[in-house]
């Protein structure tokens, strides 16, 4: 036996960043094991943890840079295919500006400092505002939201007295959620599942509401309509640290619990002891699916009340509530460039709040810009033609680009549809910062992601991309690092935690902050300096500077009745999967046998209706298009409504039935939880 070592890292992927244990024989990994020293995991690893291998040395590895000509890829060089892809950026940004490069990041890039900031740094060193991700579809909106509320985004613990599961299925999508689950339900912690399907948790809730897709905001309002109504609120808490809640007083006293029955399917009663039972709970919890409520009309409003919801109980940076975790300070890989990007001026809102302004574009305006205002796109890391609303629009639209390229590891969808390809490394074959201290974490804590095998075939790092191509377009002094390692260690300089520390002293990393409780001077930074219930940031563009409510745009109690006839089932996209993140880790052949096929769910009133058996092949239809998958017949569903999984390409594939132009008003996500569908025997 030759060489073996073991190398502390971090898991890229989901968005959680679990610590693992990498052992490395002869300098290929042959074995991932879960961190036992890391707070978030503390030893075990999730199906596409303990499978990231497979997925590392699949046969299906793209290997080589390929370019598409006349319909097929041929092999070319790394030279060939970047001074080709930089000859054509030069020709277009001297014909029609920088402006036209759009560059898309996906959710690998979510919690990847390198990969998301690197691209945004691209994109700003060529000139271009046009940075686009997964966060203007997912969870973007809800950080906005509550940092115009709070002024900085709070986040839920791990552990509480009470979990309110609000469209969150912690089994299915949040492992280390799901490790603290079952370690404090066992010592008492209680737990409320909200869900228009009862999912296996539901089982061991004090109290289950089923709700009707789409109306989450509406029994969040009946909530605090009895909660003041009934003076149970935190007085004391909202007297000292709340801005606008006389007005909050009398706006809600019309959503009351009786209201809010007609509308979400909850009764008025259970609404009425939900809101007492979280009253009543000191370090209590609302835990957002991670887009279930982003992603309808209501959105942005959904996530106000929410917040309001934890501020009026004195849910705010106590044990168990939402707390303001110390953030850690890296170096800016980015770049400021002038002008905005697209959807700004649409949704001034997700670009900018009180000065302080964001890199994202609005990806659900992307396809009406093509080629009028993008004529070419670069995509690290993402699918979009799979993962982004309505399939159809973007297909087409990315079919008149004049360039697009894809980075990544393997062919996909939009990886088949580009000019060239070229290959990705794995998070192994990289170096990078693995920070946690969100979505549901509040644990400040810091890894160095280590570069643990070399790069396998002809795949390159973005670091090594952006700079090699950046040289080629006569910009390579913006990416000055002459390493990878150089980049870490200019990341992780604010942060008072050395790249050598990191690496040699602490390589199973450190905490790099203790977070604290209580309210503490300048802790909101908003203009008043305290929770703005009343947001005039919301005011100042035309909305509801308090939480209100807003109907699905397509909706059974909508007055499109041609629709509705057409359409007459509530369709919501993209139930998640425990072993596979989004489109990615379905080429691993032990996570297909564990789920091998995408099933449609709907309940037994509902099938029978539709003339559809369990197990039958059925089509869903929406006004974009259809897809045909096998229906499962399950009593859990919610009657008249049907579920889509998402991820799965071809006939299959969920987003040909959203619509990018079905979309929320205030930060313009798509509406992809509470569309109109028909289901057919096929």
């Amino acid at each position: 036996m030759g060489e073996r070592r073991d190398v502390y890292t971090d898991c890229t992927l989901c968005y959680h960043s679990c610590g693992c244990k990498v052992t490395v024989e002869d300098g290929r990994a042959v074995k991932v094991e879960g961190l036992e020293s890391h707070p978030l995991n503390s030893g075990k690893l999730c199906p596409k943890g303990e499978n990231a291998l497979e997925n590392i040395y699949s046969p299906d590895r793209l290997k080589y840079p390929l370019k598409r000509e006349n319909g097929t890829f041929k092999r070319v060089s790394w030279d060939q295919a970047l001074d080709e892809i930089a000859r054509k950026l030069s020709e277009l940004k001297g014909a029609f500006g920088p402006q036209i490069l759009g560059v898309f990041s996906g959710s690998i890039g979510v919690e990847n400092l390198e990969m998301a900031g690197l691209t945004q740094r691209f994109k700003a060193a060529f000139g271009s505002p046009n940075f686009f991700s997964v966060e203007s579809v997912c969870y973007r909106m809800r950080i906005r939201t509550r940092q115009i509320t709070f002024g900085k985004y709070p986040t839920e613990e791990l552990d509480t007295k009470l979990y309110i599961l609000w469209g969150h299925n912690p089994d299915a999508s949040d492992f280390p959620l799901k490790l603290a689950l079952e370690e404090n339900l066992a010592e008492g912690a209680r737990l409320v599942v909200i869900d228009p399907k009862r999912i296996p948790l539901a089982d061991r809730a004090d109290m289950y509401l089923k709700i009707r897709p789409g109306t989450d905001g509406a029994l969040a309002l009946a909530m605090i309509n009895v909660i003041i109504s009934e003076e149970i609120y935190d007085k004391e808490f909202v007297e000292k640290h709340t801005f606008g809640f006389e007005k909050l007083v009398s706006h809600v006293q019309r959503y009351t619990p009786e209201w809010a029955e007609e509308i979400t399917w909850v009764a008025a009663e259970d609404t009425r002891k939900l809101a007492r039972l979280f009253a009543g709970t000191k370090g209590a919890s609302i835990y957002q699916g991670t887009c279930t409520q982003d992603q309808t009309a209501n959105g942005t409003q959904n996530s106000r009340a929410f917040a309001v919801l934890q501020t009026i109980t004195g849910n705010i940076n106590v044990p168990g509530g939402w707390v303001i975790s110390p953030r850690l300070r890296f170096g800016n890989v980015g770049l400021d460039v002038e002008g905005k990007p697209l959807g700004a001026d649409q949704y001034p809102l997700f670009f900018e709040v009180w000065g302080r302004k964001s890199p994202y574009g609005v990806v659900t305006v992307v396809p009406e810009s093509i080629p009028d205002k993008i004529k070419a796109f670069l995509v690290v890391g993402g699918n979009p033609l799979l993962s982004m609303p309505d399939s159809n629009a973007f297909k087409e639209a990315f079919a008149r680009l004049d360039l697009l390229v894809v980075h990544d590891m393997f062919m996909t969808e939009t990886a088949r549809a580009a000019h060239y390809v070229l290959p990705a490394c794995s998070h192994l074959e990289k170096w990078g910062v693995a920070y946690t201290y969100n979505v549901c974490h509040c644990i400040p804590y810091l890894m160095l992601r280590k570069k643990c095998i070399q790069p396998l075939h002809e795949s390159w790092s973005e670091w090594k991309l952006y700079t090699e191509l950046a040289k080629r377009l006569g910009l390579g002094d913006k990416f000055p690092w002459e390493t990878e390692e150089d980049l870490v260690a200019f990341e992780l300089e604010p942060s008072g935690l050395t790249f050598d520390y990191l690496l040699n002293e602490r390589p199973q990393g450190d905490f790099y902050q203790q977070k604290t409780y209580g309210i503490s001077e300048g802790l909101f930074r908003t203009p008043s300096g305290k929770v703005e219930i009343y947001s005039e940031a919301l005011e100042k563009v035309g909305f509801d500077p308090l939480p209100s409510y807003r109907e699905p745009e397509r909706s059974p109690l909508g007055e499109a009745k041609e629709f509705a006839e057409k359409y007459p089932y509530i369709l919501s996209t993209g139930s998640r999967n425990y072993y596979f993140t989004h489109a990615q880790h379905r080429n691993i052949e032990a996570l297909r046998k564990m789920s091998p096929e995408p099933f449609a769910e709907l309940g037994p009133e509902t099938a029978k209706k539709c003339g559809v058996g369990n197990a039958d092949v059925v089509i869903i239809e929406t006004n974009r298009g259809q897809v045909k998958m096998k229906a499962r017949v399950e009593e859990r569903v919610a009657e008249g409504v049907v579920f889509v999984p998402h991820g799965w390409e071809g006939e299959a594939n969920a987003n040909l039935l959203t619509d990018a132009q079905c979309r929320e008003c205030i930060l313009g996500y798509p509406d992809m939880k509470s569309l109109m569908c028909s289901i057919r025997k096929a």
